[in-house]
This record gives C-alpha cells, sequence and structure tokens, in this order.
C-alpha cells in the first residue's frame, strides 16, 4: 500500500476550514428545523383540520421526494422563481431544515402521543388551557421519549450534509476531494475526513447518552 499521510498535513487547515463549515451548517440547520418540526407536531394533533391538512401534507412533499432534488429545486429555482440569487450555504440550510422538520415532526408527534392521557385530564382538571399543557407538561415528556430518535435525526442530518458538496458549497467532503484533486492522493484526504465525521458522531451519541441519564432520574 502506497499511502503518504505526511504529504497531506500541509492540506489539513484546509479540510479542517470544511469541517467549521460542515458543524455550523447542521447545527443550524437544526436551530431551524426542529422548531417547525414541533410546530408541525402539534398541528398534526389539532382540532382544526385546516392545520392538520397542511401539516400532512408538508411532511408527505418533503419525506417523498429525494432531499437532493429539494436542495437543486431550492438552488437552482429560486433565483429563476424570485430573482434573488441565493447562496449555495443558504440554500442548504433552508433545505436541510424543511427537509428535517418534516421527519422530526413525525418523531414529536410519536413521542406527545406516547405520553398518558392521564397527564392531559390532570391538566384540565387543574384549569390549564390545552396551549400551557403542551407547553409545560405534554412537551418535555415527549421530547425526553423521543430523544433517541431526535439524536438519530441529527446524526442523519449531519452525514447527510455532504450532498451540500454538490452545488459547490465548501464543507468538509468537499475540501478533502479538493486536496485529493491537488495532490493526485484520494485515499489519505478522504479517509480524514471519514474520520471527521466518525468522531463527531461519537461526540453527539456520547453527549445523548449522557443527556438521557440525566433526564432519567430527573
Amino acid at each position: 500500500m502506497n499511502l503518504n499521510f505526511e504529504a497531506i498535513l500541509p492540506s489539513l487547515p484546509i479540510i479542517l476550514q470544511g469541517l467549521l463549515v460542515t458543524l455550523k451548517f447542521t447545527s443550524l440547520s437544526l436551530m431551524c428545523g426542529l422548531p417547525l418540526g414541533i410546530f408541525l407536531a402539534v398541528a398534526k394533533l389539532s382540532h382544526r383540520s385546516a392545520l392538520r391538512w397542511f401539516a400532512h401534507a408538508y411532511t408527505s412533499i418533503f419525506r417523498g421526494t429525494p432531499l437532493l432534488v429539494q436542495l437543486g429545486l431550492v438552488y437552482y429555482a429560486t433565483p429563476q422563481l424570485t430573482g434573488y440569487t441565493i447562496s449555495t450555504f443558504e440554500a442548504g440550510i433552508l433545505t436541510f431544515a424543511l427537509n428535517s422538520a418534516a421527519y422530526s415532526s413525525e418523531i414529536i408527534r410519536a413521542g406527545i402521543q406516547s405520553v398518558d392521557k392521564g397527564q392531559w385530564e390532570a391538566a384540565q382538571m387543574l384549569g390549564l388551557s390545552r396551549r400551557q399543557t403542551i407547553i409545560g407538561i405534554i412537551m418535555p415528556q415527549a421530547i425526553r421519549n423521543t430523544l433517541p430518535a431526535l439524536v438519530n435525526e441529527m446524526i442523519d442530518l449531519l452525514k447527510e450534509s455532504t450532498l451540500v458538496s454538490t452545488i459547490g458549497e465548501a464543507d468538509l467532503l468537499r475540501q478533502a476531494q479538493k486536496v485529493a484533486s491537488e495532490k493526485y492522493m484520494y485515499f489519505e484526504p478522504l479517509i480524514i475526513a471519514a474520520a471527521c465525521y466518525y468522531i463527531i458522531v461519537m461526540i453527539i451519541a456520547f453527549g445523548a447518552k449522557q443527556l438521557e441519564k440525566r433526564l432519567k432520574y430527573a
């Protein structure tokens, strides 16, 4: 095997720049997508048929079409439809946030429905409104019940972020490919990128386990 990691070391800062972009991209997508997912989950359980229809239609569209197609539509069609030249980073954030919201809404909806009905009845007896019940009593329990699934969604979002390289965003994968093409060495930079993804996933998984333990005894 003809491997030479020393030749890649001078280009390591370039790969790490891509890592920072990937982390920023993933965190912002999650911060935007999760609140929308919570809204959609609550809307699916709403007494208003219009809200339920909208939430189910939204989820159906984003779960039923490929993420890469959604990314292409947002990036290439936005200038045509609106006249606004959207950046690759903005297109990625918007697409992944909207897509993640569809999947997380189903996870959170299942979590809400897993909460014992007695909690709803107790809240009604205390005179709490439906909104107060959801925010103060039901949602904290639903998030705790669905934490493993939400963490998996976060990990999937991190790994799927590699798709933004297809529209030119300088994420971890694209920077590794850039180094590979410059050095004519593909295994070393790509294995470094793979190691970065793996380490981040392990950190997320470890943090989630610690949080689960704390919530278990909370």
